[in-house]
Formats: C-alpha cells, structure tokens, sequence
C-alpha cells in the first residue's frame, strides 16, 4: 500500500462524465449493495458532481469496487464504509459500483479495480490499489488524516441525514482547534506551542505528535529559497544545518523519501555530535510523516544500517 503526500495537481474534469441510461435491472441510483453509514454513500451519475464538490469542505474518499468482477473489491467497499464512522465526518466514503455506474469510472479514467482515491478541494489522488485488512484501513486513514492536518486540512462532513445549521462554521476536533486557527492565520510560532501543549499533556496523541513535528518544519523553512538552500549544501556536503534545511523543504515538497535519504547519508559520513544532530533531525522528519508509513519504516531500517 503506497501513500503520497497530498500536492498533485489536477481537478476533477466533470465534462468527461457523460449522461446515459442505467445498465439494464439497474435503476439509476439504484444501492450498491454496500455497506452504509452516516459518512458513506452510493456513488450515482446524479449525485457525483456533488460528492465531488464536498470534498472543497472536508475529504471524500471514493471506493471503485465491482461486486461481480471481483468479489473482495466489494468487501473493501464495505469495510470502508464500516470505519468511516470512526473518524466522525473527517471522510465521506463515496462507493462507486463501476457495474452500476460505468460512466463515472470512465470519468474517472479508471484502469483497474479496487481502487481508493482522496480527493480534496476538488482534486484527487490515488491512496492505494489493493484489498487492504480493515486494522490496515484504520491505520492508513488515520496517516492520511495526521498528513492533512498539519497542512490545515480539518473540515468535517455532516452525517447523513442531518443537515447543518445555516451559518455553522465547519467542524473539527476541539484538541487541536487552537493549533489549526493558528496555521490558518500564518502563526506558525503559535502553532507550535499549541501542539507542543497537546504533546506534553499525552505524549501518545500521534495527531499531535505528527502536527508538532510538521509545524517544526514550516518554522524552520520560513523565509527559506529553495535553490540557495541546495546551493550552500552543495557547498557544504557534511553541514548539518544546511543538509537538514533542504530535506526539510523537500519533505515539504512531498519528496519525502529525498529528504530521508540526504539525512541518512549524513549520519553515515558524519560523528560524534553532528551524527546525533542530524539523526535526531531526521527522526523529527519521521514523526512529521507518520510513525506507520511505509516510507518512515524503510528510513528507519536504513538509520539503523548507517548507524551501526
């Protein structure tokens, strides 16, 4: 299961989505045969532009399954839609039958199934192709969901069937309201102290963690230029700080693996107390990712390898 950091371009393009009758015994509409939820819904041609249009408040997921095709992609639906309900509208699951509805996926330009796609403010992105155990959904949702909080992504979806009150400002977890306002007004000082506050009060809370460690990086990378940050490390092969400042912007830039390995290739030609420093940098690099991601585990394997 491959996770990407949430920066590819490219919205939706509704215009490919082409209006014609329903499969013959299916009605327009017509359920899944999914799993339901109050944060999951069937996926029609009637109703895709604007599943597509909530995920400019809050994610949508999009579960391309085929019953008929492939039986587990349809216990994947299912599973999905089950968990969904644990993260209290953080996701809405939009289950896409490509039997029932053919001309989303075409749409969609889909070329295989399962098929698990994030979308958010209109664009989207692929999380993983696979038959995922439902303990591993709960897991890759909850990396997904640390990623897009420290990027200021914390809308809620409403559950189904209640509809928000007019002038109801979107909701998010009260914990780390005072950490996200602050991100969203630029205080990025701010934001660190908040997180730091959480941290300190439960040392367990991974949201937390991976928000500190994020809000981290952007205090250090602010005001930073790329091209003269890799310049003074071109300079300087064996510098900890400027060789830590551009793995940082390229964690940033969603170069995550980049970033890992510049790190880890310091702490193998560096010692003593600028091995330390640049160690504990890229384990702060690692919380920011997420402790879980397959990524952090093969950086993790790799520390251990440069090290001993």
């Amino acid at each position: 299961m491959t996770q990407q950091p949430f920066s590819r371009p490219g919205a939706i393009d509704l215009s490919a989505l082409k209006r014609s009758a329903p499969p013959a015994g299916a009605p327009a509409g017509a359920p899944s045969g999914a799993g339901h939820s109050a944060y999951s819904l069937d996926v029609t041609e009637k109703n895709f532009q604007q599943v597509i249009e909530s995920s400019m408040s809050a994610p949508v997921l999009l579960v391309f399954f085929s019953r008929t095709q492939m039986p587990e992609s349809g216990q994947l639906a299912d599973d999905m839609a089950a968990v969904s309900v644990e993260f209290d509208g953080r996701y809405l699951v939009g289950l896409v039958d490509i039997d029932a509805v053919p001309q989303i996926a075409h749409a969609m330009q889909i070329q295989s199934i399962p098929l698990v796609v994030a979308v958010v403010d209109g664009r989207p992105m692929p999380l993983f192709r696979d038959i995922v155990p439902i303990d591993e959904l709960r897991t890759a949702l909850t990396q997904v969901g640390q990623q897009l909080t420290t990027r200021g992504v914390t809308g809620r979806h409403q559950p189904r069937g209640v509809a928000p009150v007019e002038g109801e400002e979107e909701q998010i977890d009260p914990r780390y309201a005072a950490a996200q306002d602050a991100l969203g007004e630029g205080d990025i000082d701010l934001a660190v102290a908040e997180y730091q506050k959480l941290v300190d009060a439960n040392p367990a809370d991974a949201e937390a963690v991976a928000g500190l460690a994020m809000a981290k990086v952007l205090q250090r990378t602010r005001g930073a230029e790329l091209n003269a940050a890799r310049a003074a490390a071109a300079a300087a092969p064996d510098d900890v700080d400027a060789q830590s400042l551009v793995a940082d912007l390229d964690l940033l830039g969603g170069h995550v693996d980049d970033a890992f390995t510049r790190l880890i290739n310091l702490v193998a030609r560096t010692s003593d107390a600028d091995r330390t420093k640049a160690r504990d940098h890229l384990l702060g690099l690692f919380a920011a990712v997420g402790n879980d991601d397959e990524r952090v585990l093969a950086g993790r394997r790799n520390l251990a390898s440069a090290l001993f």
